[in-house]
């Protein structure tokens, strides 16, 4: 049985303007049936699935690439859930498991809309948005299961949820962290969050006031502090330096042996150290997700890695995500820049000051910036972007600069408009739409995307300019696990072929041993004082870096992705003695 599934993106459709291209070129309307039809109220066109041959003439001749046309070739059943007509549908529900469950899939491919369903926000609704059907006719519908499990929510058991947009606290709550906290909790249980989530320095700073990294262990810390039986974490470790992200990796793992948690995340290192078992989220983006069965996390990992789910016998993507045995190695090519060492005094009480050791960089090589937040990374790369000045008041070598900031604001403008008014290396700007998949929002405003696709036209508008030097400050923030193997192999195989040079700072230590030939480590007290070093080759600096996080890692045996070793476990305490954290 084929199932058929439509969807309409109603941002990009033009309606009249393109005269409904879609419904003339129809086999079915041409012989006379109703396939695509213009709603009468919107004037958008409607899609029946039912209807629908898959032929797919409406995607080929659409002029703004609006209609996606799936044939879902296995018995995959009813949805669990669809927004309305030809919008995104879930097939299938993951379920809480004694232990921590993660869920493991790209973006737009339903991780939200499930955690959103598990939390009762929305409730299934088997594709039937045009009635609102009662909790009795939902509760008949769903599995053994599931019945369990909706039965007890809000009763017997309490759900406590942290949001993947921890930016939207700003909007709902005027006041201090500590006011908010004192909120949700008692005396007790709020000093305790205060303390696992470091946020003593910020108590009693105003929400409006915070960065993202500070937003994101509130959010958590409100989260944590509430007594359910449930939590769920959608994107934890957005804007987290890797220190934190381990030690909110670690509160979580021990949350999870007392109560059940869920977690929806991209950070493949710190998502396999929490969990026990995952769920797999497989299909195509914005368009339907289905769910898998429940599997053992250092299996399902894999298998996701691999694009093959062996006991659904199933596979969901063309090619393995692949790691090297060993990563991107020093490379001894020509000097393409040297950079003095340069200093940044801020003048201010207190104010932050910072050391950078002088260095090189080299024909075709990416130097990684590694260190806790606020140490001076970003400032470091706006020094060598000139957007920022040195206080040593240092020449820098004149040099050609393309820089992605960290964060990224956007306008009313048109995304195709952003790209038009640039001159743009026009072959490798095709690439890295193709591979960044951004052709579906060119006629969006950027006001209209998301974190993730405002990433997306960010990385490949930098990439796209002629420049000798490429500057990317956390490249990785809101991409999924496939975004990121893109966006790596993209930038390692144009700086090594261009023979330009990069700098790349980034939490994901992932992504940072697939792309770098050398690091930076930066080290020194958050937001007083940061120093950073000359460049040293791969062993020595994530040796340096991992001794003062105090974690170890070792590959996977069988796909060689890095693992972060289990604190205090005896491959830990073997290879701390070794002085090996990581290349062992």
């Amino acid at each position: 049985m084929v199932t058929r599934v439509a969807v309409i993106d109603r941002d990009l459709c033009i309606r009249e303007k393109c005269g409904y291209v879609c419904m003339h070129v129809c086999p079915p309307n041409r012989m006379g049936e109703e396939c695509i039809i213009t709603e009468e109220d919107t004037k958008f066109p409607r899609i029946y699935e039912e209807v629908c041959i898959g032929c797919s003439l409406c995607v080929k001749k659409c002029p703004v690439d609006c209609i996606t046309i799936i044939n879902l070739v296995e018995e995959v059943g009813k949805p669990i859930f669809q927004y309305s007509i030809n919008t995104f549908r879930l097939y299938g529900l993951p379920l809480p498991k004694e232990g921590a469950v993660s869920l493991v899939g790209k973006n737009g491919i339903g991780k939200t809309t499930a955690l959103k369903i598990l939390g009762k926000q929305i409730l299934p609704n088997f594709a039937e948005f045009e009635k609102e059907m009662k909790e009795s006719e939902i509760f008949l519908k769903l599995s053994l299961e599931q019945q369990r499990y909706f039965s007890q929510i809000g009763k017997q058991l309490k759900v406590s949820h942290k949001p993947q947009h921890v930016d939207r606290l700003r909007d709902v709550f005027k006041g201090t962290v500590g006011k908010l906290l004192e909120t949700l909790g008692n005396k007790q249980e709020v000093e305790n969050a205060i303390k696992l989530f470091s946020l003593s320095k910020i108590t009693d700073r105003e929400i409006s006031q915070l960065s993202g990294g500070e937003l994101q262990k509130v959010a958590m810390a409100t989260a944590y502090i509430k007594n359910a039986d449930i939590y769920y974490f959608d994107e934890f470790t957005n804007y987290l330096d890797i220190e934190e992200r381990l030690r909110s990796a670690v509160i979580l793992k021990e949350l999870s042996e007392k109560k059940q948690v869920v977690i929806a995340e991209h950070d493949l290192t710190i998502l396999d150290y929490v969990s026990t078992y995952v769920y797999i989220f497989y299909g195509e983006e914005n368009t339907y997700g289905i769910v898998s069965g429940v599997k053992n996390v250092r299996v399902g990992i894999n298998e996701y890695l691999q694009g093959f789910l062996r006991e659904e016998n199933t596979r969901f993507r063309d090619r393995e995500l692949t790691f090297n045995k060993h990563s991107e190695s020093e490379i001894k090519s020509p000097i393409k820049i040297s950079y003095p060492e340069l200093k940044k005094k801020f003048e201010e009480a207190n104010g932050f000051s910072f050391v950078g050791e002088q260095g090189n960089i080299r024909q075709g090589e990416i130097l990684g910036l590694v260190g806790k937040n606020a140490l001076g990374k970003s400032l470091f790369i706006k020094m060598l972007a000139g957007v920022e000045k040195p206080s040593n008041e240092t020449e820098l070598k004149k040099f050609k600069v393309s820089y992605k900031p960290q964060y990224i604001t956007a306008d009313d403008r048109l995304v195709i408009d952003v790209f038009s008014a640039q001159s743009l290396n026009m072959a490798i700007f095709e690439d890295a739409k193709r591979k960044l998949k951004i052709g579906a929002f060119m006629e969006k405003k950027l006001t209209e995307l998301s974190g993730g696709e405002l990433q997306r036209v960010a990385l490949t508008l930098a990439i796209s300019q002629n420049a000798d030097i490429y500057l990317f400050d956390e490249p990785s923030a809101f991409l999924d696990i496939e975004q990121r193997f893109e966006f790596a192999q993209l930038l390692r195989k144009i700086i090594t072929e261009s023979e330009k040079s990069a700098f790349v700072v980034d939490h994901d230590i992932v992504f940072l041993d697939a792309i770098a030939n050398r690091l930076l480590v930066f080290e020194g007290e958050s937001s007083l004082q940061g120093k950073a070093s000359a460049p040293l080759n791969k062993r020595d600096g994530m040796n340096k870096f991992l001794k003062i996080t105090g974690i170890t890692m070792r590959r996977d045996k069988d796909t060689y992705r890095p693992r972060i070793n289990k604190p205090g476990s005896s491959l830990d305490l073997e290879q701390k003695q070794k002085g090996e954290y990581y290349y062992t």
